[in-house]
């Protein structure tokens, strides 16, 4: 769906399998999967009801140097058109 690429493309977010360095701690995470899904918000700007937008989950794993395949810590984020979580904590690792 359009709305989905939209946000990937407008939020610079990475592709499966891309690495991540975290701005707050400077930790090495590997992107693992991601998923289209949509999110409650409520701020209708017409009828200030809940609506639904679109969003894309990231699920993240810990690059441990030395430690066994497969294991670490993994955590995940949802993001939108709405917010710029991706570029405040996050940069793609070339």
């Amino acid at each position: 769906m359009r709305d989905f690429e939209e946000i990937i493309q407008e939020k610079g977010l990475p592709r499966v399998g891309q690495t991540v360095r975290s701005k707050d701690y400077g930790t090495l995470w590997r992107v693992m999967e991601k998923r289209e899904l949509w999110q409650t918000i409520s701020d209708d700007p017409e009828t200030g009801q809940p609506r639904m937008i679109p969003a894309i989950y990231l699920a993240y794993w810990k690059i441990q140097e030395g430690g066994p395949p497969g294991a670490g810590k993994m955590m995940g984020f949802t993001y939108t058109l709405y917010d710029n979580t991706f570029t405040t904590h996050w940069e793609i690792v070339p």
